[in-house]
């Protein structure tokens, strides 16, 4: 019997150049997660068995690079702006290999820039910032951490004020507390104070109570913490 690989060849074909390409993805059932951080960010039981490395696709002939939440449309003007200041400078080479923390941290910038010269949504940009800062996390670079949680919660705040977050995965009460979150970590108190609030005036609407329960954990978190400071 053939043992399956915990890594595998995913075909791709690229929407800039057509061409096509592979790029590894982790299977699903090798992935353990021994737990999240207050970000959602998961702790998995191993490097090598960390999906978020795998999450990019970057074409190896242009260096179009992008993730399956970017949308298959190129608003008018993108794709000549995108060949100019991605394609045309672009060295061929490979990302679509075994991925180290370091070689994943090139794809998510790539990404970002791709994204935004392709004016993707905020809510995809902001996951893609929210991801390099875990990367980030996990190698205890904590400048650059800080670095990316203030650009994802920045633009978080984005998405919520222009309502792109519709249809996607991610929940208006999800959205309030990551915004929330962040701002705590990153030292912005009262944006903080302001979007768990919000969360927890949610309690009798939503069915999403974990969510309002973590908000309401971190809220008094911050009210102890504060009140501690005042005495000191």
């Amino acid at each position: 019997m053939t043992e399956i690989e915990p890594i595998f060849d995913k075909k791709c074909e690229c929407r800039m150049c057509k061409k096509s390409f592979t790029s590894k993805k982790l299977r699903s059932r090798f992935t353990k997660v021994k737990d999240y951080d207050t970000d959602f960010c998961p702790n998995y039981t191993s490097e090598e068995a960390n999906p978020i490395l795998y999450h990019v696709e970057v074409c190896p002939h242009c260096g179009y690079s992008s993730t399956s939440d970017f949308s298959p449309y190129f608003p008018p003007g993108t794709i000549e702006v995108i060949q100019a200041k991605v394609c045309d400078q672009w060295n061929p080479h490979d990302l679509g290999q075994k991925r180290k923390l370091g070689d994943a941290i090139k794809t998510y910038k790539l990404a970002v820039y791709c994204g935004l010269l392709k004016k993707e949504k905020y809510i995809t940009i902001a996951g893609m910032y929210m991801r390099l800062a875990w990367i980030y996390r996990s190698l205890q670079n904590e400048e650059q951490e800080q670095r990316f949680l203030k650009l994802a919660s920045k633009t978080y705040v984005d998405s919520y004020m222009a309502d792109d977050f519709r249809g996607t995965q991610v929940s208006e009460v999800k959205l309030m507390y990551l915004i929330g979150e962040l701002s705590r970590r990153t030292h912005q108190n009262d944006q903080a104070v302001k979007f768990f609030s919000k969360v927890i005036e949610q309690q009798n609407r939503s069915i999403e109570s974990g969510i309002i329960e973590m908000a309401r954990e971190r809220w008094y978190e911050m009210r102890d913490s504060q009140k501690t400071a005042n005495q000191a």
